[in-house]
């Protein structure tokens, strides 16, 4: 009953957003068929009271969150663990949308946009089926090899910074990379995709770039909601002092 009432609740926010023209892609219509998320782990450290495993051990508790980039709507997306046993969140976000798929008719395509842990190149193009796409940054030590440069307009503004978009391969399955250079920093990242080429890939860059926003969203759950409504606490790096709450 609570997750049908959090997937409600969740719908209509984003349609009353939608009607209010909050929509923070609107400036990049190459992006009006996709669900946009920024996805993430998240954990905190074991209450006292958590009960402990057959080893007497607890970890931290936590799971996976999402934030869409189109409405700036956060919502959990599943669980990892409750802290009486180590789990890796990729395994667990692979049978989340594996569920997903099952219980989804819709047409409508979706995007994760998801640090480099996620990178599983057969498993995400198995994933194209089902209108399910990534970008990723691409891991250092990733065995790819050059197929062929993918062209693009370098004067459109959106794609200041790209010094090359192209596809690789690697075990067969093809997938495109962004080379970025930041215009501030000089600094050289490598986006990594399974979005068809028709999209620009400084809209590839932007959007992941977007994606530090849940870690901002992380952080001000830690400041602003920690601690005791029923206590005045404040802490160092909140924006504000909390007020005690009237008993």
């Amino acid at each position: 009953m609570l997750e049908a009432f959090e997937q409600q609740s969740y719908h209509l926010h984003a349609e009353t957003l939608l009607s209010q023209g909050i929509d923070y892609l609107k400036a990049f219509p190459e992006l009006d068929e996709y669900t946009i998320e920024a996805a993430d782990g998240h954990f905190i450290d074991h209450a006292c009271h958590t009960e402990k495993n057959s080893k007497g051990k607890v970890y931290a508790a936590g799971g996976i969150y999402a934030l869409n980039l189109r409405s700036g709507l956060l919502r959990f997306l599943c669980l990892v663990t409750n802290g009486t046993q180590r789990h890796q969140e990729i395994p667990v976000l692979r049978d989340h949308i594996e569920k997903q798929n099952k219980g989804n008719n819709s047409s409508q395509k979706h995007l994760y946009v998801y640090d480099k842990a996620v990178t599983d190149f057969v498993w995400w193009d198995r994933q194209k089926r089902h209108a399910n796409y990534m970008i990723s940054m691409l891991k250092e030590n990733s065995i790819a090899t050059l197929v062929e440069s993918i062209p693009f307009d370098s004067r459109h503004e959106i794609n200041t910074g790209v010094e090359a978009y192209s596809v690789y391969e690697n075990k067969g399955i093809k997938f495109n990379v962004v080379d970025y250079r930041d215009p501030e920093t000089g600094k050289l990242h490598r986006f990594v995709t399974t979005l068809p080429m028709t999209i620009n890939p400084g809209t590839i860059a932007m959007l992941y770039f977007k994606r530090w926003t849940i870690e901002k969203t992380f952080n001000n759950t830690k400041s602003n909601f920690v601690g005791s409504r029923y206590f005045c606490e404040s802490l160092f790096w909140a924006s504000q002092p909390k007020q005690a709450a009237k008993t």
